[in-house]
This record gives C-alpha cells, sequence and structure tokens, in this order.
C-alpha cells in the first residue's frame, strides 16, 4: 500500500476531526428523522475547501488529486455518507473540464471551488438506468435557448443545488447500433430550496442515504440559455462516462468509510457488553468476526489507494477502478452487516449509528454502476467482450 506523504496524513487528520466534532454529532441527530445536511455545515466544508479539491489552483480549488478526493471522503463517510457524496456536487464537472470553454471554466469553476455552485446531477431515467444510452428526455433548439421535455428519476440535492447537470437528447434521430450518440448536456441553473422554472418534481422515498432529498423530475419545455450547453452537441455521453474512474473510485473511498465505521463501533460496544460475566470482546466469535471485519477493510483500502495512485499519475485504469468499486462496495455491506450483528438487538434500533452505516452500505453496491456492471466491465477486460 502506498506510503502516505506527511500532506496527506494532515488532510486525513483534518477531515478525520471535522467528522468527528461535526459531522458524526449531526448525522446521529438527524439521520433518524431523515433531517437534512445543515447549511452551516456546508459553508463548513466550504471553508475546508472541501469542493474544490479536485479544481486546479488557477480556479480556486486546492488543485489536488483523487488521492486527497479519496482520503477526505473516506473520513466524512465515517460520520454520514451523504456528507461524503456532497463533496462531488463541487468537484462535480472535473472530470468534463476539458469539455468547457475557457469562459464557463473562468465563471463557473471558482465559485464550486468556494462552496458557492454546488449541482445535481440528472442523468438517469425510469427506463435509462445502467443503460445511459435509452434517454429518451429530448432538448429542442429554439432560437437561442434549448427547451428540455422529460422525466429523470434518481436526482437527489435537486432542490438544494445551485445548477442541476441534465442530460438530455438532442438529435431525435436514435441509430439502435449507436443509441449513444444524439445526447448533450445542459446545466440548469436555478435558486437555492426550488426546482427550476419549468420542472416539477416529486420524492423519492429511500430506506437511507438521509440527509438531502432525491427527486423524480418533470421537465416541461424547461427554457436553457444556449451558452448553458456544456461540451460539445452531441457527445454527452463521452462527459458522462468522464470521470468515472475517479467517480468509482470515490464510492470504495465512501464504503470504507462506513466499514470503518461499523468497525469502530462494533470494537466499542464489544468492550462495554458484558454477557456471562465477561466482556464479549473475550469470546473467539467475536475475536474472528472482527479479525476479518478488519483485514477486508484494510484490503480494499489498500486496492482503492493503488488505484487512486493510478488516476493521479494519468494511467488508464478503468479494470482497476471497477475491481475496487466492486470489492469495496460487496465488503461495505458484508461488514456492516457484521458490525450489526454484534450490537445485537441493540443494532436494529435507531439509537446506535450502525444501524445507518448498514443502510447506507447497501446502496453502494447500486450507485454508480451495480456490482453487476462492474463485473461485466472487469470480465470484458479479462475475457474480451462478446
Amino acid at each position: 500500500m502506498p506510503e502516505l506523504s506527511e500532506e496527506r496524513r494532515m488532510i486525513q487528520q483534518s477531515a478525520r476531526d471535522f467528522t468527528r466534532d461535526v459531522v458524526l454529532p449531526a448525522a446521529n441527530r438527524l439521520d433518524p428523522v431523515k433531517g437534512d445536511i445543515p447549511r452551516e455545515m456546508i459553508d463548513q466544508m466550504a471553508e475546508l475547501g472541501y469542493f474544490g479539491i479536485l479544481i486546479p489552483e488557477e480556479y480556486g480549488g486546492l488543485g489536488l488529486g483523487a488521492f486527497e478526493y479519496c482520503l477526505v471522503a473516506e473520513e466524512l463517510a465515517r460520520g454520514w455518507m451523504s456528507v461524503a457524496s456532497l463533496i462531488a456536487r463541487g468537484n462535480a464537472l472535473i472530470g468534463s473540464l476539458k469539455s468547457m470553454t475557457p469562459d464557463q471554466k473562468a465563471h463557473y469553476l471558482p465559485l464550486m471551488a468556494q462552496g458557492k455552485f454546488l449541482g445535481a446531477f440528472s442523468l438517469s431515467e425510469p427506463d435509462a438506468g445502467s443503460d445511459v444510452a435509452n434517454i429518451s428526455c429530448r432538448a429542442k433548439k429554439v432560437g437561442e435557448a434549448w427547451e428540455i421535455t422529460g422525466n429523470k428519476y434518481w436526482c437527489t440535492f435537486a432542490d438544494g443545488a445551485d445548477f442541476i447537470l441534465v442530460f438530455a437528447r438532442t438529435d431525435a434521430t436514435v441509430d439502435p447500433k449507436a443509441r449513444h450518440r444524439g445526447i448533450s448536456a445542459f446545466m440548469v441553473e436555478k435558486p437555492r430550496g426550488e426546482l427550476p422554472k419549468g420542472v416539477s418534481g416529486s420524492i423519492i422515498p429511500k430506506i437511507g442515504y438521509h440527509g438531502w432529498t432525491t427527486w423524480e423530475l418533470a421537465f416541461d419545455k424547461c427554457v436553457v440559455p444556449a451558452a448553458n450547453l456544456i461540451g460539445e452537441e452531441g457527445r454527452g455521453f463521452y462527459l458522462a462516462t468522464a470521470g468515472l474512474e475517479t467517480a468509482r473510485a470515490h464510492t470504495a473511498a465512501r464504503s470504507i468509510g462506513l466499514a470503518q465505521g461499523g468497525l469502530e463501533d462494533a470494537i466499542a460496544h464489544a468492550k462495554e457488553r458484558r454477557q456471562f460475566g465477561q466482556q464479549i470482546a473475550g469470546f473467539q466469535a467475536i475475536r474472528f468476526k472482527i479479525a476479518s471485519m478488519a483485514t477486508e477493510i484494510e484490503a480494499a483500502r489498500s486496492l482503492m489507494y493503488t488505484v487512486c495512485e493510478k488516476i493521479d499519475q494519468g494511467v488508464r485504469c478503468d479494470k482497476e477502478a471497477s475491481m475496487v468499486k466492486l470489492f469495496a462496495s460487496e465488503m461495505c455491506e458484508r461488514v456492516t452487516s457484521e458490525a450489526l450483528q454484534i450490537h445485537g438487538g441493540g443494532g436494529y434500533t435507531t439509537l446506535h449509528a450502525v444501524e445507518r452505516h448498514w443502510r447506507d452500505a447497501r446502496l453502494t453496491k447500486i450507485f454508480e454502476g451495480t456490482s453487476e456492471i462492474q463485473m461485466r466491465i472487469i470480465s470484458d477486460h479479462i475475457l474480451g467482450r462478446d
């Protein structure tokens, strides 16, 4: 496993302290009642530079890499995975930097780095999840603007964001052999706390990932200025997939943070809980569970560090990124489930954070590409495509 430099250790420790002092207490208070991430916490994260980790220094960001991004995400997820996910709302467009015009970079990126222009991502639709090329939401050119019409699904933070990055078809002709062509990306700006004009929505009820709201959106001739087209018209599919390696490493980091939280809580509980006249930490069944949990977490963390190094060195690693996303998310569900088991009946209540980690862990196997999609990617690399 790559050795952490002194600078990286300081970044890690700072995120760890912030999580312990700010994130975890808020999560323990708000998640059981499905409360929102406090705006003051978002402002504190902005002051720490978390929304600009991947944004170049020339635009006011920290100019760091995937390694530091994942270090911070892991620590934040130890407290509340939603907060660890929130940092992507400022670093969201970094994968598509090459697609942005100089004017767009100069205008948007400094605001993102300051946490003053946070985004939501609207790619999925009722019939387009893993099959992104099946997008049917349309964008029609009308004078010097575009009108977006259609339905979107799984858009988290649509209300709290300052913009929504929306993917829609600008070419009505769909080539069955190249369905990914003709999709474009648009930055739909909006006031915080509201949906854009021409957009209505309904809240999707979730079993976890609380702290912010996930929406189903209906666009009805939502007008977007022509200047808000991001990248080339018809090539939005490539923009959507441009940052997948970093996104999947980020999901691995969140998974590892959740698992670490479950492990630490299980260890503390095992030392406090007494049965049959002794700490349950003295029973071999509990000790072996904890040994296995710790080993799996360390293995996932080591692989994540290796993938992050490759990303930052510009080495293609889509196979390895899929591997770490697959391994870490599957590991996360196992470890948090075992942590809940160690808590016994208490673990099945909202009185302990472990149930939150367990619920959120289940999502890591679904978003940023399901486990099945990751296995398809990995096997294609090893065996070739069908």
